[in-house]
């Protein structure tokens, strides 16, 4: 309960925070004239990311609501040990698309019962691997860059999860 508190409140200053830099850089869009052309783009981005969002939050809740706690908790909860931070690990990089789909899945995965260090595992198996971006890297960047990156980052996710368990444990 404390963890959800906590949640809500570190929402609350988030939202605000955002409200105060969302207002005051409309304000110096106004007053330069840009203001009609902001709320556009904010428009056509919206437009573009909002369905991905609204998945995504569907999938993160309704993992919290169809996968029981005990079984989170079994697979990537404190107890799982380096097999949850494996999972996590694979499944970031299996997850397709941007901080949209992957940040709601890790928060509904948390409140379900995750361990900190398996989703940090997660985000960073997310970000580093990335399966899916893989070909755009390959045939932008070529072969040998990408085999190199993805040596030279093979086990950053899970080193992370484990970093991240020792701390969460420290820190509670």
């Amino acid at each position: 309960m404390a963890n959800k508190i906590r949640g809500n409140s570190n929402m609350l200053v988030s939202t605000l925070i955002m409200a105060i830099l969302a207002v005051a850089l409309s304000l110096m869009a106004y007053f330069k004239g840009a203001h009609v052309a902001g709320i556009k783009q904010a428009a056509n981005m919206s437009i573009q990311i909002l369905p991905l969002l609204v998945l995504a939050f569907i999938i993160a809740g309704m993992v919290q609501v169809l996968l029981p706690y005990e079984t989170i908790s079994r697979w990537v909860g404190e107890s799982s040990g380096m097999r949850g931070i494996l999972i996590g690990t694979v499944a970031g990089a299996f997850t397709p698309g941007g901080p949209y789909v992957s940040m709601p899945i890790a928060v509904g995965l948390l409140r379900t019962g995750a361990s900190m260090g398996t989703m940090v595992a997660y985000m960073t198996g997310w970000s580093l691997w990335a399966f899916s971006r893989l070909p755009l890297e390959v045939g932008i960047l070529g072969w040998r860059f990408t085999i190199i990156r993805m040596i030279s980052v093979l086990i950053l996710p899970p080193i992370a999860g484990f970093i991240a368990q020792f701390v969460s444990k420290l820190i509670r």
